[in-house]
């Protein structure tokens, strides 16, 4: 459903899925033989991570060329870059805006294109909306035809502003995790900013995050040929024992397989399940990603470990590429603070090398 333009950047082909290094194709045949189902074709099995410097209302960082170049050099070539618009505005008038901070969006970009990873750029916090309490907007954008308007205007002027740059280099994730709501309310938004994005530059490659959080697809939506990005969360207990933000008073300790979580036991299967409606939608010919998944630093390094290589082979087996939640910090690969990890040494940093390998494999 992708526009021919964009699928001609980006270079994809059928049958993709069997070429992928480090899984096989008896294995990925095998897969998808037991599922039924056709692979995911529209977009590259992109794999990477999400870098963290732009992503709240507080963040004050640059990006870390090194964080972009060690991807690479580790076989990845994908950077999610989740944003906050209130850092390129200025005088909290959403029209008013930073050239300043502009200016370090642009950093990001230039980074990925430099080592060779594809950048998607995303509204964690737009006009109107955030899964993140830390502000409350001043209107709210499933409703009020003003944060609507600001939120086209600002994906208006990242469609101007990098007009011209290759599909294969650049994508625009619309907004963050939209929470649970009707279909029509999300589909009214998401259509609106696809429209103001492709009336600038009809190429930009759009995905729209699944409703209900990113854990529901949205066939809806079919018709704009633009992508749908999931998550890789699900068992919550699991991804996020302990969690403070989740504001969950008791947590079971996490096992895997057999986790017992949100009145269901979590095992293979059910995982399967659980991704079968994205697969679905992979069929109808929409582009597939999972824009985040990963597990707190709270989570049993064994459970995390058996849990993600489930994961990540069933999305494999539908070609589905991923971004783990996050590089560097509490999800990632370096300095996670585990306290159940033999950490190595890296450049000044804690490396979890069993993570990694695992990544690296999928």
């Amino acid at each position: 459903m992708l526009k021919a333009a964009a699928g001609a950047a980006l270079g994809v082909v059928a049958g993709a899925v069997s070429r992928v290094p480090g899984f096989g194709e008896s294995g990925v045949a095998a897969l998808r033989e037991e599922s039924k189902m056709e692979a995911q074709t529209k977009l590259p099995r992109w794999r990477g991570f999400n870098l963290l410097e732009m992503f709240t209302t507080q963040s004050r960082e640059d990006w870390q060329e090194d964080d972009f170049r060690w991807m690479a050099d580790w076989g990845f070539d994908f950077v999610r870059l989740p944003m906050c618009y209130t850092l390129w505005i200025e005088q909290d008038d959403p029209y008013k805006l930073s050239e300043q901070g502009l200016a370090r969006v642009d950093r990001g970009l230039e980074l990925g294109r430099k080592h060779r990873l594809h950048v998607c750029m995303n509204f964690h916090r737009g006009p109107g909306y955030s899964v993140n309490r830390e502000r409350t907007e001043p209107f709210d954008l499933w409703k009020d035809q003003a944060a609507l308007d600001a939120f086209c205007f600002h994906w208006a002027v990242f469609a101007r502003r990098y007009k011209g740059v290759s599909p294969s280099q650049l994508s625009f994730d619309l907004i963050n995790e939209p929470p649970k709501m009707e279909p029509e309310d999300y589909a009214r938004v998401a259509r609106a900013a696809a429209g103001a994005i492709s009336e600038i530059d009809p190429d930009r490659l759009i995905i729209a995050d699944g409703r209900d959080w990113g854990t529901t697809p949205c066939p809806e939506l079919t018709d704009l040929g633009i992508a749908q990005s999931c998550r890789a969360y699900a068992p919550i207990g699991v991804s996020h024992y302990k969690a403070s933000w989740m504001g969950r008073s008791e947590w079971a300790k996490p096992v895997w397989p057999g986790m017992e979580d949100a009145g269901r036991t979590w095992n293979r299967e059910a995982l399967e399940e659980f991704y079968r409606p994205w697969a679905e939608l992979a069929e109808q010919g929409v582009g597939v990603h999972c824009g985040e998944g990963g597990a707190y630093n709270q989570t049993p390094h064994k459970v995390v470990l058996a849990w993600l290589r489930d994961v990540f082979e069933i999305l494999k087996s539908h070609n589905i590429g991923w971004a783990v939640w996050n590089f560097r910090g509490s999800f990632g690969v370096l300095d996670s603070e585990r306290v159940d990890v033999e950490y190595e040494d890296f450049h000044g940093h804690k490396l979890d090398r069993g993570l990694l390998g695992l990544l690296r494999e999928m």
